[in-house]
């Protein structure tokens, strides 16, 4: 249930994706509030409030049920219009604008309707997220995104075996051997290495592919005629976004996949970098880390749109696109530690059993390996909504030196892991962190984050600073010398307790008395950290407390 101090936050925050303001000034029908909640339904579900201007200003809710508006009625009346029913959550919250009628509406697991028939979905629009028609194309695309159908694994009546290109065998063959596949997959024909790796079904004695079959393997004309949603763009990109090359990828899968790699290896420059006494190369991208971005936005795209995936080459970065937004359930703020859930598992098992990605489905591990191992920022999702999946892979010139220490812990058999790269890599850029912000860095429990960041203060790559509560940590003196100098470490560090002790004796010399919250601003410090340097201070007879409640302060500590 919403009250109205949840209310209040929430019009501060304004319309979104999930929450929509209705005003109620000339009533609204109840076929409309139907249509609303279906809307939510078919996205990832929402908040409705009945009774509120587009600005947020509360004009207040008309009665539905005489003089009042009775929620368990309307909760009720919606289920009863809605197929499948929908479980709202209805409340009435009193604001001094007028009463608000708030609607919560889960996330329907299945394409759902008003009881008239009419389909609708949330979606982005020009001027915000809107209501929109859900055509019955779409539904297609919200049963994949649920999980309820693998549409890599629907059979292409109009295809037969010989669809399918011998060389891609080949190429499959030669694919397998390179990445350490499954070699028992080597000696079958054809048609058995197919059916082995389950892409089709055989009917009445013949062999016919699904779309699986038909990505990896199909003819070309083929697959244009029967997956006319399959197509890959590699661009390359000026620093005016002006377009040097587009090239058109419609082959299967397995003569894709190589073509981008071999156009990314001409393109990825080195620059070498001492551990030790070994030179090694430092590429302007991580090659395992492209493969993996690619494989999952082809893995992973949605094929019942008709739009395609975008490998694009920038001065800066890479900038790869797939269509359909992430599987249910998985998020930008989840997507390190969410269980894998492809979205075509029919193809992604085929990807498995040849080499193509990583048996535990953890791909967008090394993808976060690649970009952060060499100093450069994490991969950027933001980009992302309902409607594709685009991440960016900054590139530039990497830290050399950040590099070699990577690769010095691998040498000495202690690798960093991904939590442990993700920490000292933010502090590298941001110079502090704490427990809090390393909980949702690692996308883990706050208990989590401390145990890394502890775990890395036992191994002398980063300092404490301040209480146990307040404490934030920065690199060892060490490593900032190495990746910065000692002048940054100096900022980074802070100023010490002499120094902060002066810092406050100044500033009561200057206007003759300080407060808590001021001393926590001058020295960038917490108010429980500021409350035990003024204890200190009056401890030593420096300063003494004067004053009650708000007005509590510190002044010079009088002479008798």
């Amino acid at each position: 249930m919403i009250d109205e101090t949840q209310l209040k936050q929430i019009l501060a925050g304004g319309e979104s994706a999930r929450c929509e303001f209705k005003s109620d000034r000339q009533q609204i029908s109840n076929s409309t509030i139907y249509e609303e909640v279906v809307a939510f339904a078919n996205a990832d579900g929402g908040l409705l409030l009945i009774g509120v201007e587009d600005d947020g200003v509360v004009s207040g809710a008309k009665p539905r049920h005489g003089r009042t508006t009775e929620p368990a009625k309307l909760q009720a009346a919606i289920r009863g219009n809605t197929v499948p029913s929908i479980e709202a959550l209805v409340s009435v919250v009193d604001h001094p604008g007028g009463s608000v009628i708030a609607i919560q509406v889960p996330p329907c697991h299945e394409p759902c309707a008003t009881g008239s028939g009419k389909s609708l979905r949330r979606a982005g629009g020009p001027n915000g997220p809107q209501t929109v028609p859900f055509y019955p194309r779409d539904h297609l695309s919200r049963r994949v995104d649920l999980g309820l159908l693998d549409f890599s694994a629907q059979v292409l009546s109009a295809a037969s075996f010989d669809s399918l290109d011998p060389l891609c065998f080949e190429r499959l063959r030669q694919t397998i051997t390179a990445l350490h596949g499954d070699r028992n997959l080597l000696g079958l024909s054809n048609s058995d290495l197919a059916k082995a790796l389950r892409l089709g079904e055989t009917r009445e004695g013949r062999l016919i592919p699904n779309l699986a079959g038909m990505l990896l393997l199909g003819r070309r004309d083929a697959l244009a005629t029967l997956v006319p949603t399959h197509q890959v763009f590699f661009q390359v990109l000026d620093g005016q976004n002006n377009v040097k090359v587009n090239t058109p990828l419609g082959e299967p899968l397995i003569h894709v996949l190589q073509e981008l790699e071999s156009r990314f290896v001409a393109r990825n420059e080195e620059r070498e970098v001492s551990a030790g006494f070994i030179r090694l190369p430092i590429p302007d991208y991580s090659l395992d880390g492209f493969r993996e971005a690619v494989n999952n936005a082809v893995l992973h795209r949605d094929y019942a749109r008709h739009d395609a995936v975008y490998v694009q080459w920038l001065p800066d970065q890479m900038f790869i696109a797939s269509p359909g937004g992430f599987p249910e359930g998985i998020t930008m703020d989840n997507i390190l530690v969410h269980e894998p859930k492809p979205r075509n598992p029919r193809l992604a098992e085929a990807f498995r059993r040849i080499g193509l990605i990583e048996q535990t489905g953890r791909g967008v591990d090394k993808i976060f390996m690649g970009q952060l191992r060499y100093g450069r920022p994490a991969p950027d999702y933001s980009r992302s909504d309902s409607t594709g999946v685009r991440v960016v892979l900054r590139g530039g010139q990497a830290s050399l030196e950040f590099a070699a220490f990577v690769l010095e812990q691998e040498k000495q058999g202690s690798p960093l892991t991904l939590d442990e790269l993700l920490v000292l890599n933010t502090l590298f850029f941001e110079r502090r962190i704490d427990t809090e912000r390393t909980g949702r860095l690692i996308q883990k429990s706050p208990s989590d984050g401390r145990s890394v960041l502890e775990r890395l203060h036992e191994k002398g790559m980063i300092e404490a600073r301040g209480e146990k509560r307040g404490r934030v940590y920065h690199l060892a003196a060490d490593l900032y010398r190495r990746f910065a100098g000692m002048p940054a470490y100096v900022r980074s560090r802070g100023f010490d307790r002499i120094q902060q002790e002066q810092m406050i004796l100044n500033a009561v010399a200057a206007e003759g008395r300080i407060t808590r919250k001021k001393t926590a601003e001058l020295c960038r410090i917490t108010e429980p950290q500021a409350y035990r340097l003024l204890s200190n201070l009056a401890s030593k007879n420096e300063l003494q407390f004067d004053g009650k409640g708000r007005g509590a302060h510190y002044v010079r500590k009088r002479t008798p």
